[in-house]
């Protein structure tokens, strides 16, 4: 039987990476990060990074020929035609590696793919679970402040780029409310993976 694939989606700010890493740490899960696919496909050379000098130049381009990420973050969240043009180039090719690594798994447990524009990519039908990783606006501004050293209205601007965070929870499978206090949200993750595991 083939390894279920559950997917795990949530807003900025949400708190879905430390979900995904506490959920992986306490099954021995593998954990599949698309975030970190998608750093790896912009490092210099890489099929990334070739796509996005070719639409933009050096634009978001450091002098060294490494991507500027302060730059490129800043014109997405201020951008919305850029960030639709951005994610028509990087979408199939991050998708396309994030199969090659889901079959390159053999695990017999489920299979952790931490996607965070899963529903906005339309990628519902690649995994077998939708989970989204839930938190309310003051929170997640609360930590985007505190993560990347910035003020209340920027991370206001981060939060506004994205799609409602209520609207794709309703769109998912299960959900995990990390607006609370951590030890509540890992006993949600905890019971979660129990039933997906079928324990």
């Amino acid at each position: 039987m083939e390894a279920m694939i559950v997917g795990i989606s949530g807003g900025i700010g949400s708190g879905k990476s430390r979900v995904c890493r506490f959920w992986s740490a306490h099954f021995h899960l593998p954990l599949i990060d698309l975030d970190t696919i998608c750093r790896s496909l912009l490092q210099p050379g890489k099929e990334g990074w070739h796509a996005l000098r070719e639409a933009f130049g050096n634009r978001f381009l450091a002098t060294d020929g490494s991507l500027d990420r302060p730059a490129l973050r800043r014109a997405i969240f201020a951008d919305h035609d850029l960030r639709r043009r951005l994610d028509g180039l990087l979408h199939p090719l991050a998708r396309r590696a994030m199969i090659s690594a889901l079959a390159a798994q053999a695990a017999s447990g489920p299979l952790l793919v931490e996607i965070p524009l899963l529903v906005e990519a339309g990628w519902q039908e690649d995994v077998d679970r939708v989970v989204m990783v839930y938190a309310g606006i003051r929170q997640r501004c609360r930590r985007i402040m505190v993560r990347d050293q910035v003020d209340g209205p920027e991370a206001m601007r981060a939060i506004g780029s994205q799609m409602n965070l209520a609207d794709k929870a309703l769109m998912a499978d299960h959900v995990i409310d990390n607006s609370g206090a951590w030890f509540d949200t890992c006993l949600q993750v905890i019971h979660l993976g129990r039933l997906l595991a079928g324990r």
